[in-house]
């Protein structure tokens, strides 16, 4: 009988414990048919038109006395060939390079361990209307080799209690030994901060990451906004890059735009221009697109873009410089346009 009644009270307990915890699976699926065309074209079916297609796993206990903990395990899939490729990984194995960390959460904010979205990139990217992802994508960011996402790293959020008020610290360690020839190699410092409240949103972001030598670091700036009226949401980018060489690269880009509820779906809308100061070889892009929600976790989407080529410029829209995903290959000559198209269907879980 005594046994019989411990064994009840550890069932009961483990019960108690396991309330107090959640672990979510969660994803997206997206594809489409699309076409790039510049000097070639390129058509076919396409992943991530409208959002990253991803796998992920996220969970949370609680500690008791307003501390939490939790973890978030986060891979992007391309579903239009059935392989896994992480955030930044080129391979087919599925990996969890999106996002990767480990948290403690209480009245004094959020404490991240692992590999994540960037500080400088995190919230400012968050403004462009098309998500970062498709023909209509973006590519300002990173045109000198600033990342999206960075491992290794300790990263601090403030508590959302501050009347509006946020702010973000993120280190990375390069993990270069101090015997190297340069031992920052590696090493990534951000800061953002803003304020959100209401139909305002303003954010401000800095960053560095160290190269493979002192010339090779990268240093950007960003200033986002937006302003939701109800009928139409407008936003703006501004984003800075430059490298630390005798004779510094430098780009400077910009972002206007709009969000406006139209039927059952929204309307987007973004011009964008990203210039290299050195040669004044710039790009820009026009890009509009409707997403029709079919349900809370269903949509289908259509986008097209121009891309206007100047100076000796032979960008290519997407990510900038290859494409986007399922749709790479075209060729551009210096100087020429670019036209796209995605037509697609985006289900989450």
């Amino acid at each position: 009988m005594k046994k019989s009644l411990i064994a009840l009270a550890v069932l009961a307990a483990s019960g108690a414990a396991m309330a107090q915890s959640s672990v979510t699976m969660f994803g997206i699926v997206d594809a489409g048919v699309g076409r790039i065309a510049g000097d070639s074209s390129v058509t076919g079916v396409f992943n991530s038109g409208n959002a990253t297609s991803r796998l992920g796993f996220r969970g949370v206990e609680d500690l008791g006395g307003g501390l939490k903990a939790g973890f978030w395990l986060e891979g992007a899939i391309q579903n239009d060939t059935g392989t896994g490729a992480g955030g930044g990984a080129a391979g087919p194995g599925f990996e969890f390079k999106r996002r990767a960390t480990v948290s403690l959460m209480g009245n004094f904010g959020e404490l991240r361990l692992g590999r994540e979205l960037t500080a400088g990139y995190d919230k400012p990217s968050s403004y462009d209307p098309f998500g970062q992802v498709g023909v209509a994508n973006f590519f300002g960011f990173g045109v000198l080799g600033s990342p999206s996402r960075i491992g290794n790293g300790v990263s601090y959020r403030t508590p959302g209690n501050l009347g509006g008020f946020f702010g973000v610290v993120h280190y990375a360690f390069g993990e270069t030994p101090s015997n190297a020839a340069y031992d920052k190699a590696g090493n990534y410092l951000g800061l953002a901060g803003g304020y959100e409240n209401g139909p305002l949103s303003v954010t401000l972001a800095a960053d560095k990451l160290r190269g493979a030598t002192a010339a090779q670091d990268v240093t950007t700036y960003s200033i986002a906004g937006s302003y939701d009226l109800g009928v139409v949401k407008p936003v703006a980018i501004w984003h800075s890059e430059k490298d630390n060489a005798a004779v510094q690269t430098k780009y400077n880009t910009y972002l206007v735009g709009l969000t406006a509820p139209v039927g059952p779906g929204s309307v987007k809308a973004a011009y964008f221009n990203v210039n290299n100061k050195n040669t004044n070889n710039d790009s820009s892009v026009f890009a509009v697109g409707y997403v029709y929600d079919l349900s809370k976790r269903t949509a289908v989407y259509g986008t097209y873009a121009r891309l206007d080529n100047k100076n000796g410029a032979n960008r290519i829209l997407g990510n900038g410089t290859t494409g986007t995903n399922g749709l790479t290959g075209a060729a551009v000559g210096l100087g020429n346009n670019v036209n796209g198209y995605q037509v697609g269907i985006r289900h989450s879980f």
